[in-house]
């Protein structure tokens, strides 16, 4: 591929386009500046080179394809686990650089066939960067939203910045032969976090995720490649295009900009008044209650009407009025309807006393969130135990009780059942739970000289369990004495008997005496 610069027109195009220049006032105010451009900026770069150069690395190739998916892979695991640093080194990795800038050179140049090449790569790319994204997170055990994922659903202005900057920076060390790493990392940082959260969205059918981060994506796609056009035009890279052509893409490429622009500053004032807002709301409620007391939360849902804002307040002194001041308050300094529910708890006059209160109550949500996970996660295991769906499976928090009805095992036994509900208490002390199992043969209790033996008292166990979660009545067979005593085990067991057999063997069979339809 190769590139005609304003050098290269015929000389009655280039000294008409100069003459207009030289007449017009604004052609008279800047010629200065156009010849030092030309003779001393422009002229020292190779077009035919660089054109060369950004051509040969913009086709799909397998290492690219790698790179970009390795590269997406480090971006949502450092955005899972919210580590910034994690996020920013997978940048080193993405090879987005190329084909991105090719599609503004493209542009700036009118070679449609390098515009194709440069865009099919770039969606590839893309398309492999979100799928596995969405990959990792459907095997990942986290699938929470982050705040290095929140902040990625809410393009704004700042974000349109960051593009440009990037772009241009990229842009002048492909020109000037000084690209490198470094560089790349500075546009990767604006594509490829998008797209990993894009990823997320998928995988977790969050559409708000989804939809946000495709927004960022789009923005920032579109601003590094419409910057890389003015810089390759800036720079001389000209070539098919007409007077005519190269006007309508000036103009087009101006009114896109000012299209992303302007509802991103609006997004980005949002975004400012919001701030503002939770300064202005946490000055309203420590003036309310003065400097001895200590605001420990406070939430803002932004998207009710009317506003409703919610605190946690430590405090020596309690204020019947705070909701009723505050809400007076904060509605004539935002000018917006707000609801305001503040909670007090109340502690000691002396200094220290709200800190204190403030620390005890982060230890209990600690350890009520502590405790929650250890529900869950005894939630989890029943489900794996019984076989069943989560919704099947009853939670009763007020008698701190877990129970369901477990699938049939092939190959598993009542003492496996009764193995396996232990194992799903596991680390939650004070929580019954209750496995129903089939209602499977029961074992047969062999008897010794004094009545059951070892074998027989492990099976007399494992029976009254599994009568305990059946809940139906036994039919016992077998020595007259030796039954009826084990039936007056089972009765005071809570157990029903609904009949005693005496047999002479050397065992006591037991039996259900009806069988769920």
């Amino acid at each position: 591929m190769t590139a005609t610069t304003t050098a290269d027109l015929p000389a009655d195009e280039e000294a008409e386009r100069a003459a207009r220049w030289v007449f017009s006032p604004v052609g008279r105010a800047i010629a200065p500046f156009r010849r030092y451009w030309r003779d001393h900026v422009r002229a020292g770069v190779d077009h035919k080179e660089v054109v060369a150069k950004i051509a040969t690395e913009c086709p799909t190739t397998p290492r690219y394809m790698l790179m970009t998916m390795m590269s997406a892979g480090i971006a949502i695991l450092g955005l899972l686990l919210s580590s910034p640093a994690v996020v920013i080194g997978a940048m080193l990795l993405s090879p987005l650089m190329s084909p991105i800038l090719g599609v503004g050179f493209a542009l700036a140049t009118g070679k449609q066939k390098w515009l194709k090449i440069s865009a099919k790569s770039l969606a590839l790319g893309s398309v492999a960067a979100v799928l596995f994204s969405a990959l990792i997170v459907l095997v990942s055990p986290l699938q929470t939203v982050t705040e290095e994922i929140a902040a990625r659903t809410r393009p704004n202005l700042f974000d349109l910045m960051v593009a440009l900057f990037s772009s241009i920076a990229g842009s002048y060390a492909m020109i000037r032969g000084r690209e490198g790493s470094i560089v790349g990392v500075a546009i990767a940082t604006a594509l490829m976090p998008p797209l990993a959260v894009v990823g997320f969205g998928l995988a977790t059918l969050n559409w708000t995720v989804f939809f946000g981060a495709f927004g960022l994506f789009f923005t920032n796609f579109l601003t590094i490649a419409l910057t890389a056009t003015i810089m390759a035009r800036l720079y001389g890279f000209r070539t098919t295009l007409s007077s005519r052509q190269g006007w309508f893409q000036n103009v087009g490429i101006f009114f896109i900009f000012t299209a992303l622009a302007i509802p991103l500053g609006l997004s980005l004032r949002q975004i400012a008044w919001e701030t503002n807002s939770q300064r202005i709301v946490k000055n309203a409620i420590q003036s309310e209650f003065g400097e001895r007391a200590r605001i420990s939360e406070q939430a803002i849902d932004w998207d009710s009407e009317p506003l409703a804002i919610t605190a946690t307040v430590f405090t020596p002194d309690f204020d019947t009025s705070a909701n009723a001041d505050i809400t007076a308050d904060l509605k004539e300094r935002l000018g917006r309807d707000v609801t305001v529910r503040v909670e007090q708890f109340r502690v000691g006059a002396n200094p220290g006393a709200a800190e204190q209160a403030e620390l005890a109550r982060a230890r209990a949500a600690e350890q009520a969130a502590a405790t929650e996970r250890q529900i869950a996660a005894m939630v989890s295991r029943m489900v794996m135990a019984a076989g069943v769906e989560r919704g099947e499976v009853l939670l009763d928090r007020d008698t701190r009780r877990v129970s369901a009805t477990a699938r049939p095992l092939p190959g598993l036994s009542l003492e496996g059942y009764r193995e396996l509900e232990r194992r799903v208490g596991g680390d939650t002390p004070g929580w019954t739970v209750n496995l129903r199992p089939p209602a499977q043969p029961l074992p047969a209790i062999s008897l010794g000289e004094d009545g059951p033996d070892e074998a027989g008292a492990a099976a007399e166990v494992t029976t009254t369990w599994a009568a305990r979660r059946i809940g139906l009545p036994l039919v016992l067979r077998g020595p007259e004495e030796q039954t009826a005593a084990l039936a007056t085990r089972l009765r005071a067991a809570g157990i029903e008997i609904a009949q005693v057999e005496s047999v002479d063997q050397d065992r006591i069979a037991i039996g259900w005496a009806s069988l769920p339809q």
